[in-house]
């Protein structure tokens, strides 16, 4: 039987090159001049540190940050901006949680999605992937076509497709 897996994963290195070429042009800008703009990436536990001198630059930063990821192919939704920004001293820092991986609840809701549907397929909870079986591949396709267009607010891509 056809099937394929829903997933929601970040690519660290894509987002280790989208934090550094954010870094670069950060570093090149005129109104970032004489500022202090620190960004860390902790790849093990997939959160940003960002820092700046005062909370107009943190707005920039993020959304430098979030274009650019965007540009990698990185989804802006795989960013958890329910954080605001805090004064640290002298200066404004937030964390970024990435998203990584589906949530239990997030695949109940997808699959709830998947069986409201009323396409005739199968879908199973396996950890952090969603399973999706059925008997023609126009039916795994159409399933696709519902997560794409559903507001899920999150990342989610496509993989293991097998006929």
């Amino acid at each position: 039987m056809p099937s394929f897996d829903i997933l929601s994963k970040v690519d660290p290195q894509l987002l280790d090159n989208a934090v550094n070429i954010t870094k670069k042009e950060v570093a090149n800008r005129f109104d970032f001049k004489d500022a202090v703009v620190e960004i860390d990436f902790n790849k093990k536990d997939m959160k940003l540190a960002l820092e700046t001198s005062d909370d107009m630059k943190m707005r920039q930063l993020v959304e430098i940050l979030i274009n650019r990821a965007n540009k990698q192919g990185i989804s802006p939704h795989a960013f958890d901006m329910s954080k605001d920004s805090y004064q640290s001293g002298k200066t404004v820092k937030q964390d970024i949680v990435v998203k990584n991986g589906l949530k239990q609840e997030d695949a109940k809701k997808i699959n709830k999605l998947i069986k409201d549907s009323g396409l005739k397929v199968q879908s199973q909870i396996m950890d952090d992937i969603l399973r999706v079986t059925g008997k023609k591949i126009d039916d795994l396709q159409d399933v696709m076509q519902v997560c794409k267009t559903a507001e899920l607010d999150l990342p989610l891509q496509f993989e293991n497709m097998r006929s």
